[in-house]
């Protein structure tokens, strides 16, 4: 029998992109199910196997669920080991790429949501924290191809799903990337060369009109 593989997913989160991605640099098939989470409205299947946080993205492969994005993307790996490694081979380096996603993990969503929900007021502060973040992963970036190096791999499937939202950040924070980030950029597209990345994020206006009635939602103009 074949082995069964589902996502539970939302279209424009990167954290279920970072799945997609994986997914399909490994050349996987699976089922995939998007979650309304826009209408508040959760799957039981989503409660179910995912009782403790009540969040996508979930992986379902042969009944066993398996929750968390980094966690899934080195499930990915370590279950279909035997094409395109998603993991450097170095334990340096796999140490490094953890550091980086984590990194990603905990400063780019929460100053990507301070930037994005901030009022006129707010805005100058909430844009110069978020660049500082970006501009860190900038750094770290150098004149590497890619974050490690010239290996697409799991520190760029932690951060590019985030290109998807570049134009929302410039539009609402009222700057621009390639000014601000331009090696980032310049990565963030060698990456789009990639079908993997290309077919699996979404518009960037689609994302952007998203936020905007988000903004609405939270009472922000």
């Amino acid at each position: 029998m074949a082995d069964e593989v589902v996502l539970l997913s939302f279209w424009c989160s990167p954290f279920c992109l970072r799945v997609r991605i994986s997914l399909a640099e490994k050349g996987i098939t699976y089922e995939y199910k998007e979650e309304d989470l826009m209408g508040n409205k959760k799957s039981p299947l989503l409660l179910q196997v995912n009782p403790v946080h009540k969040k996508v993205p979930v992986l379902i492969y042969n009944g066993k669920p398996v929750c968390e994005s980094l966690n899934i993307v080195e499930y990915i790996d370590q279950v279909w080991s035997d094409t395109s490694p998603l993991m450097p081979s170095d334990p340096y380096q796999r140490a490094q790429a953890r550091f980086w996603a984590d990194y990603v993990d905990k400063k780019i969503d929460d100053s990507q949501s301070k930037l994005l929900l901030a009022r006129k007021e707010e805005q100058e502060a909430a844009k110069k924290s978020f660049l500082d973040v970006l501009k860190l992963l900038e750094e770290q970036l150098g004149d590497k191809t890619y974050f490690g190096g010239d290996k697409f791999d799991f520190g760029d499937i932690a951060f590019v799903p985030y290109y998807c939202c570049f134009k929302t950040y410039e539009t609402l924070g009222n700057f621009k990337m390639v000014e601000e980030c331009p090696k980032l950029i310049a990565w963030a597209k060698r990456c789009m060369e990639k079908e993997s990345v290309s077919k699996c994020l979404p518009d960037p206006r689609t994302v952007y009109e998203l936020f905007v009635e988000v903004r609405k939602k939270f009472g922000v103009q």
